[in-house]
């Protein structure tokens, strides 16, 4: 399993074996980050752990037998590009530091009070009220209930439905052929129309 593969790599490498995290990819991490870096779409880069104080579902099927849990804590911090090293052995060691103090919180949680902050107390937002989170999971619910049987239902009488699903499958298929993705197409727009500005901001300065 995966937990192994970790384990195995890290006797490999001769790293520290984690019990709570796997050892992170770091290569495909630097890989993002300098390409990311090199068309000026990154400002920063935010670490985000979860833990679950109480029942961890593991597969589809403990979320299909109700074992949904019942609490989910975030730490968050973020992590301005300026402070992050711009080498590739540097950014290396970097990412894995951060897997380390990942691995030291986690720890801290599940042996400790089960809380990412010092004080004890979990910071839970103001309009995260007991009322608004049973309204929300009425709202998906019945949202994912109608949803699919209306797409079937519309599918299944009009024929304008069918041409439409079968050209936006023709439309994903060829553009992930083509292009690689839809992120990436909106990746090259948001280059081009930021060059594009820049250019005019230039021109209107020189002017």
């Amino acid at each position: 399993n995966t937990k192994a593969r970790s384990n195995d790599f890290a006797e490999r490498n001769g790293l520290r074996k984690y019990e709570y995290v796997l050892h992170p990819r770091t290569t495909g991490f630097t890989f993002v980050v300098e390409c990311l870096r090199e068309g000026n779409n990154l400002d920063a880069i935010h670490d985000i752990t979860v833990a679950y104080p109480q029942n961890i579902p593991q597969t589809e099927k403990h979320l299909l037998n109700g074992n949904f849990p019942k609490e989910i804590h975030f730490h968050v911090q973020r992590y301005p590009i300026e402070t992050v090293p711009t080498s590739k052995e540097e950014l290396q060691l970097w990412c894995q530091k951060r897997w380390e103090e990942k691995e030291e919180r986690l720890r801290h949680f599940y042996e400790g009070g089960k809380c990412f902050d010092e004080t004890g107390q979990s910071i839970i937002p103001p309009c995260k009220s007991e009322l608004r989170v049973l309204a929300v999971k009425c709202i998906s619910l019945l949202y994912w209930t109608v949803f699919p049987l209306g797409m079937f239902a519309l599918l299944y009488l009009y024929s304008f439905a069918q041409w439409y699903f079968a050209a936006m499958i023709v439309f994903f298929v060829v553009q992930q052929k083509i292009f690689g993705g839809l992120e990436l197409i909106e990746l090259a727009c948001h280059q081009y129309f930021k060059k594009h500005q820049k250019f005019n901001d230039t021109k209107i300065k020189n002017n």
